[in-house]
């Protein structure tokens, strides 16, 4: 089913770079070559920039409803090959056929939602204070926009940023993260296939410095958008922001779920188990901070270490999680774990990469607890991006609170307690973009705006129609008339 070599899609056409390079894709779960990408450079995101720059202003003229419904095809398509995307992405990530299919429906709902926003791409009629004066917005496309997306959920990642920058007017270049070039790759060939106009969207493979780098340094892009690192997020609002480009940054998260001497303890673990675990935890909304009373904590970390220690790591439909998405990522985590021991933390299970015989090949990182660590430990403030998981102990509520602040990341917060009280004071008062009551610190919809505070972004929301704000500008317009020449 895929092809030996994934190509760019520059202008609405397959090919190699320019350079005739190539670098080599590796299944996380076998170690072994699936096929080889283009790997793009400078001369290929301008081709493709150039490209965008030319198609751009045809789409823009094309009425708001008419895009939505070519988007509309491109979500047909999607539906028509769903089972194909699930394909590509679980061989790409090392995930199940079965939560593979289910990013696959949650892209496909992200697509509907946006081609919808066609009809509803609001601006706003209101009032003057002046006489025979009348007042309103709109809404206009910026131009270029420049995409880079990581590889935790490729395709719910290519929809949450292609869908809006289109249905707004832009021309679109996607940097396709390196570690899953195919899933960028069938998107943009179902676009094609479904008539959208030739430069409108171009999707590169590459290595960030190679490819992403060129596409943020360019100066006829006029929007970028990110998710990645906070350390490369810096990067992008430096060399972007001396244009003052639009710039969008959904950067990393060290989230905190806390658990009070009231929660459902049994609710509490299946969502610490979900949130930590479950895609290998290569979520930006992960947990990765499991505060607990003082009062429950040895009962609530003993069931959760039995819980843990049963989870089936695999790609099987049956198991829970599987690889990381590269060897150099599991290695790291491994690293920060022993680093973690060595000053002080206790491990209460895993810790280390898995090496029997159904695992040694692929890149495996059991699911690790971990308790004993200071709250500015380095293993406590740095992004791991895996399966692990740091247990902590609060006095009291408002203890619990303070921990979940003390962070430089604010994206997502989850509580778990049976107070109305409680609840209400935890997300009126956590510091995140997110805030989740008894449930996990993951699972946005498609329709609601996503984004962090501090390091965890740059104070921008994507998707729901908030990020139809990064895509667009507003324009003011002011219609006088002279009622004697009516």
């Amino acid at each position: 089913m895929l092809p030996n070599q994934i190509h760019n899609w520059i202008g609405a056409q397959e090919q190699p770079a320019q350079a005739d390079e190539w670098f080599e894709k590796l299944n996380p779960a076998t170690g072994q070559v699936l096929f080889k990408a283009a790997r793009s450079r400078a001369a290929d995101i301008h081709r493709a920039v150039e490209l965008a720059k030319k198609a751009q202003p045809a789409w823009a003229d094309t009425p708001a409803v008419q895009r939505g419904m070519i988007l509309h095809k491109i979500v047909v398509g999607m539906q028509n090959r769903q089972s194909e995307i699930a394909a590509i992405v679980a061989a790409e990530t090392g995930k199940s056929m079965k939560e593979a299919l289910g990013e696959t429906g949650g892209a496909i709902q992200c697509g509907l939602f946006y081609a919808s926003e066609g009809q509803r791409l609001y601006g706003r009629t209101t009032t003057s204070g002046a006489a025979n004066k009348y007042a309103m917005t709109i809404r206009q496309p910026i131009g270029v926009a420049g995409l880079i997306i990581a590889a935790n959920t490729p395709i719910a990642n290519v929809a949450w940023k292609v869908f809006p920058a289109l249905i707004c007017g832009n021309a679109a270049v996607l940097k396709a993260a390196e570690d899953t070039p195919a899933t960028a790759w069938i998107f943009g060939q179902i676009a094609k296939e479904a008539g959208l106009p030739d430069g409108v969207l171009s999707v590169l493979q590459g290595f960030g410095e190679e490819a992403g780098a060129p596409l943020v340094a360019h100066q006829d892009v006029g929007v970028i958008s990110f998710t990645g690192s906070t350390e490369v997020g810096r990067i992008i609002n430096r060399v972007a922001g001396e244009r003052f480009a639009r710039i969008s940054l959904e950067l990393g998260g060290k989230n905190p779920l806390v658990v009070c001497d009231d929660a459902d303890l049994e609710n509490a673990a299946k969502w610490v188990l979900l949130s930590a675990f479950s895609n290998a935890g290569q979520r930006c909304a992960s947990t990765s901070r499991v505060i607990i009373f003082e009062s429950v904590y040895e009962k609530f970390r003993d069931m959760l270490v039995e819980k843990t220690k049963k989870l089936k790591v695999g790609t099987a439909d049956d198991c829970d999680f599987g690889p990381v998405i590269n060897e150099g990522q599991l290695l790291g985590m491994v690293s920060a774990v022993e680093k973690a021991r060595k000053n002080g933390a206790t491990i209460l299970c895993g810790g280390e990469r898995m090496t029997d015989a159904g695992h040694k090949d692929g890149y495996y990182m059991a699911p690790t607890l971990i308790e004993n660590v200071h709250p500015h430990d380095e293993i406590s403030e740095c992004e791991l991006f895996g399966p692990v998981a740091l247990l902590f102990k609060a006095k009291d509520f408002e203890h619990a609170l303070q921990m979940a602040n003390d962070t430089p990341y604010g994206l997502t917060a989850s509580i778990h307690t049976k107070s109305i009280h409680r609840a209400v004071r935890f997300y009126d008062k956590v510091q995140t973009g997110v805030a989740v009551v008894n449930a996990g610190t993951h699972g946005s919809e498609p329709h609601m705006p996503f984004g962090g505070r501090k390091l965890s972004g740059n104070g921008s929301r994507e998707p729901g129609t908030e990020a139809l704000d990064i895509y667009s500008e507003l324009k003011d317009v002011y219609v006088n008339i002279d009622p004697a020449q009516a």
